[in-house]
């Protein structure tokens, strides 16, 4: 049994309105606990639900990898999830959700899928020094018989990452290519909530040899620019010459990328700085919002030398 998640109109709709949806799962037990959570994945990112099929286990597998399933004649990794997390499942690993993201396809096995709600990424807030390495973020879940209610969205990238490191590319000078040169004083404005993003993206740009300022939430990130811009006029000059340029993701809590990008296009003071929408959220359907909204080049997460083609290509425009 497979789920179509979405269509493009209901997409472009979310997007518009700094809103998303978010499917909810459990995975059993919490540790030390007898409680069930409820934890969470952008819907952007899964491309179908599977009643579970047959896991062929792989000699030598990573540790938490049940093995691989063989979905419509692609052959896709199966990463247990619950055992990733820590938690318990009571009831057997009954349900694959297949995801795409960061070029990757790969299943996470879960115990249960409950339902997609739609939310405000107002309603989400930023989960860093609450504890949970694997959580980027909480969500509120509002309406009927869900006051209160909590989940904890997962950072799948830092899972993959976690559960089936693949070789890196060094980042280097060497490995991007020529330093980007910025006007004098200027530096990029860089919004990733992330950990692992964040760290990926600041060793990229100190390759390039970029001064950056990272914030972790579109929020900050548009705080950030006000600010700049108050002492940039104090000071007898523009914000462009302290910006020269706003690297961004999409998924971030209170503010997404696709609405800070609408805002920067939207205002005067900042619309000729040019914005590069950095994502894990790959595909035709996601490039597409991001042309919608304005930004001026989009690039998939995390190859350091596309990124660095990508930033010099803007700036030479």
């Amino acid at each position: 049994m497979t789920s179509s998640l979405h269509a493009a109109t209901d997409r472009a709709s979310l997007t518009g309105n700094n809103q998303f949806e978010l499917m909810l799962f459990r995975l059993g037990e919490a540790p030390g606990s007898d409680r069930r959570e409820l934890f969470g994945i952008n819907v952007f990112k899964v491309r179908e639900i599977l009643v579970m099929p047959t896991i062929t286990a792989m000699a030598n597998a990573p540790a938490n990898v049940l093995g691989i399933a063989n979905i419509r004649g692609q052959i896709i990794p199966v990463i247990d999830l619950p055992a990733v997390v820590g938690c318990a499942p009571k009831r057997g690993l009954t349900i694959l959700m297949v995801t795409e993201f960061a070029r990757t396809t790969q299943a996470f096995a879960v115990e249960e899928v409950d339902e997609i709600v739609r939310l405000d990424w107002s309603n989400v807030l930023a989960a860093e020094n609450n504890g949970g390495g694997l959580v980027t973020s909480i969500a509120k879940l509002d309406g009927d018989g869900e006051q209160g209610r909590l989940v904890q969205v997962l950072d799948v990238e830092q899972i993959l990452r976690d559960v089936m490191p693949t070789a890196q590319e060094a980042i280097t000078p060497q490995s991007v290519g020529a330093a980007v040169t910025l006007p004098k004083d200027a530096i990029i404005l860089a919004a990733d909530d992330s950990p692992v993003a964040r760290m990926m993206i600041e060793q990229g740009l100190n390759a390039m040899g970029t001064p950056f300022v990272m914030t972790k939430t579109g929020q900050e990130a548009w705080d950030r620019l006000e600010a700049m811009d108050t002492e940039a006029r104090a000071e007898g000059r523009t914000i462009q010459d302290k910006v020269a340029l706003i690297l961004t993701d999409l998924e971030m809590p209170v503010m997404d990328g696709f609405t800070l990008t609408r805002n920067i296009k939207g205002d005067q003071r900042f619309k000729s700085i040019p914005v590069v929408i950095h994502s894990s959220l790959t595909g035709t359907a996601n490039e597409a919002h991001v042309n919608s909204v304005g930004a001026d080049a989009y690039v998939a997460k995390f190859v350091a030398h596309e990124l660095a083609a990508t930033i010099r290509g803007v700036l030479r425009h």
